[in-house]
């Protein structure tokens, strides 16, 4: 057995449980050995079979024989019988749904068991139980003298069991017993230890062989934690490294140089209506030194809903715009702005015409719809359709200066001549390869801008953005009105229909989220129970809001779908939008004023604050309503944080702290495990990590000297998404 076998070569695996180990990412025997426990589970008391009492946990020493797999007919249920002996008795023992347990334990193999007694008191049994192999020898039968593992001894045995993460097909107790036949096998010898030697004795951190056998197998608590202490550094330094080689790399590529931009950038902001904030100007005045430095910026910029990034990115791109292309005594630098989708790029087309309407140079949009070019030869104050071949010829030759679209921006067929700087807008929706896609437009690299309006954890922004510096905009700009955030019983829905009816009859639109598109099937168990978006529509639109249209939007629908209905509600054709948290980020309609959140308690304190932010683009008084379906201490106390607080980053810690990063971001939306997640509340872990993938890079830049981290920080790579 080997590490990069597939799991197929080994294990007897059925369909179901084939498409669980797919779900799970685990095609290995390697990626087996990093299938994690959640928790650790205790092995109860040691007992002998003549003492069992029904109801009780129980650890039993003794030998497992006459095991028989079989169909029950009538459930359609394998089950899979045996008899576990001790020297003091007998005990009958069983198993659902795992017929390879047969197959799996030999006639008479000594184990150590541990599982609940089910039964009577004179028919005692044993369902599911974990077991554990031991040597030949080392229990007794009867008539035998004691073995190492008497009532006396097995406290100094094994007495705690890991629990694995499932998926349908797959049980905790088929990973328990997969992983312990991998160890048997002794690949775990062959792994190579990513984290250099001097790294781990630095830190005081086990070896990959040690660390293995004590997050699977642990004696005792301290090992496992040291164990995912281990794994959690080894996770969050992988990546570090992946950064610092990302951030080393662009350092050292050239850029086009912008030295006038701070005189251009205080030329733009003195025509401005608004005056900026601190954390404007600050914001900006970093991203100018950035620009005058020999390699391309690398920069994210966050901001919270509001805050005015918009006007940041304009004011750095008017620098560039109005700046010569190297030895030319004409023409300009190009900047390409991208956002996730075309309603944005639509949106902030619209918003460069606005701020740049002034000067002599060209604009376009590239979306998957269509292109567009302002000014028009035509009528110079307005924005005209252009054939996508005419506007690539023009952005090639250099007569756009300014490149606003979704990711038609990184086409292939788009080639700019004088490539300056690049924007991306909601960076964590892009994935990193559509950035670095963007970046190698041109033949100098591009400045680079990340924006965010998603509140991150300082601890993940220095994980996920370790290659980028970080601006942060941290006030509102004067005039934009304080949200309302109301918690709302059930007894009290009706009082926030009302509010919404008031905003309504004056002009004014809605959101209203729901946890799920479609509503679930009350048949399974454990199904999510909790309003959808489409059943609520038709409430909304039947018995509340008759009256008014009602518009639905989610995930599941057709691109063109999803466009055409976010026209109507921009164009206020729809006046009540129920939606998922689709809308979560970047959708920006001023005339929206109320939100209502069903089933708030489910999500997080950050996406709740995204999804409040929607309401919160223009001087109207906003007001936010949530309403729990639950009435849990922890989840009360959760959404009065929100109610009582509009900072976004301190929601983000906050959120980090109480519900745990994998309820937060996780996997699902980062690419990082839920254990290097939770590394995420340990700033000193993550400073450790960042300081020393700091200090290799910049002895080692190729990793030639270090294989195995440099296969991890691919896989790392591979992993994340940062979108």
């Amino acid at each position: 057995m080997k590490p990069d076998d597939p799991l197929s070569q080994h294990f007897r695996l059925s369909p179901p449980q084939l498409s669980a180990l797919r779900r799970l990412s685990l095609h290995t025997v390697g990626d087996l050995l990093r299938h994690f426990p959640t928790r650790y589970e205790s092995a109860g008391t040691s007992v002998r079979v003549q003492n069992l009492i029904p109801g009780t946990k129980v650890t039993l020493f003794g030998t497992l024989s006459k095991l028989k797999a079989k169909k029950l007919w009538k459930s359609r249920r394998n089950i899979t019988e045996g008899v576990f002996e001790d020297a003091s008795g007998r005990v009958k023992v069983m198993w659902f749904n795992q017929p390879y347990i047969a197959s799996y334990v030999q006639e008479g193999s000594a184990v150590k068991m541990t599982g609940t007694v089910g039964g009577k008191q004179d028919r005692p049994y044993i369902a599911n139980p974990e077991i554990e192999h031991l040597p030949p020898g080392m229990v007794p039968l009867a008539g035998q003298a004691e073995g190492l593992f008497d009532e006396h001894k097995a406290s100094e045995s094994p007495s705690i069991f890991p629990v694995y993460p499932e998926s349908r097909g797959i049980t905790s107790r088929w990973f328990f017993h997969a992983i312990e036949r991998v160890f048997a096998s002794g690949v775990a010898a062959q792994i190579e230890d990513p984290v250099p030697a001097i790294v781990r004795q630095r830190y005081n951190l086990p070896d990959i062989g040690s660390a293995l056998v004590w997050i699977h197998k642990p004696e005792k608590k301290t090992h496992a934690e040291a164990a995912r202490k281990r794994f959690a550094f080894e996770e969050i330094f992988s990546i570090q490294v992946a950064r610092a080689r990302e951030r080393r790399d662009n350092d050292s590529q050239p850029a086009f140089p912008i030295a006038e931009g701070a005189a251009l950038a205080a030329r733009f902001l003195d025509a401005q209506d608004v005056e900026p904030t601190g954390a404007q100007q600050r914001a900006i005045r970093e991203i100018l030194a950035d620009f005058e430095k020999p390699h391309p910026m690398a920069r994210l910029l966050e901001g919270d809903v509001g805050s005015g990034k918009t006007l940041v990115a304009a004011a750095s791109a008017y620098a560039v715009v109005c700046s010569r292309p190297p030895g030319r005594t004409s023409g300009t630098l190009q900047v390409a702005y991208m956002a996730p989708t075309e309603i944005l790029a639509t949106q902030h087309f619209n918003s460069f015409i606005e701020y740049f309407s002034h000067l002599p140079i060209n604009i376009a949009l590239i979306t998957g719809s269509g292109c567009k070019k302002f000014p028009s030869k035509i009528s110079r104050s307005k924005a005209t359709d252009i054939s996508r071949a005419q506007l690539l010829k023009w952005v090639a030759g250099g007569e756009i200066a300014m490149l606003v679209g979704t990711h038609a921006l990184i086409q292939k067929s788009v080639k700019f001549q004088h490539l300056a700087y690049a924007i991306v807008d909601e960076q964590h929706r892009f994935g990193t390869k559509q950035r670095r896609a963007l970046a190698r437009k041109g033949d100098s690299a591009p400045h680079f801008l990340s924006m965010t309006a998603t509140p991150i954890p300082r601890t993940l922004a220095l994980t996920l953005y370790g290659d980028l510096d970080l601006s942060i905009l941290d006030e509102l700009p004067p005039g934009r009105a304080r949200i309302t955030t109301h918690i709302v019983a059930p007894t009290e829905r009706e009082i926030a229909y009302e509010k919404v009816r008031e905003e309504l009859r004056k002009g004014r639109q809605a959101y209203v989220i729901c946890p799920r598109i479609e509503e679930p099937d009350p048949a399974k168990i454990g199904a999510l129970q909790a309003k959808s978006a489409k059943a609520e529509a038709k409430r909304l639109q039947k018995d509340v809001f008759p009256e008014y249209a009602v518009g639905l939007l989610h995930g599941a629908m057709k691109k063109e779908e999803k466009e055409n209905v976010m026209r109507q509600f921009d164009e206020n054709k729809i006046r009540i939008l129920v939606a998922t948290s689709v809308v979560e980020v970047g959708i920006n309609v001023p005339n929206a004023t109320c939100i209502l959140i069903e089933g708030a308690e489910r999500f997080g304190l950050a996406q709740l604050h995204q999804l409040r932010g929607r309401v919160q683009r223009s001087s109207f008084s906003p007001y936010c309503f949530l309403l729990p379906e639950s009435k849990g201490e922890a989840s009360t106390k959760r959404l009065q944080a929100l109610a009582e607080s509009a900072d976004g980053f301190k929601l983000a810690e906050a959120d980090l702290e109480a519900r745990g990063a994998g309820d937060l971001y996780g996997r699902q939306q980062w690419g990082v495990s839920d254990l290097g997640m939770e590394a995420l509340k340990n700033l000193k872990l993550i400073r450790a990590a960042r300081e020393e993938a700091l200090l290799l890079i910049k002895s080692d830049p190729a990793l030639a000297a270090h294989p195995a981290l440099l296969a991890r920080t691919a896989s790392a790579e591979k992993d994340l998404h940062v979108e």
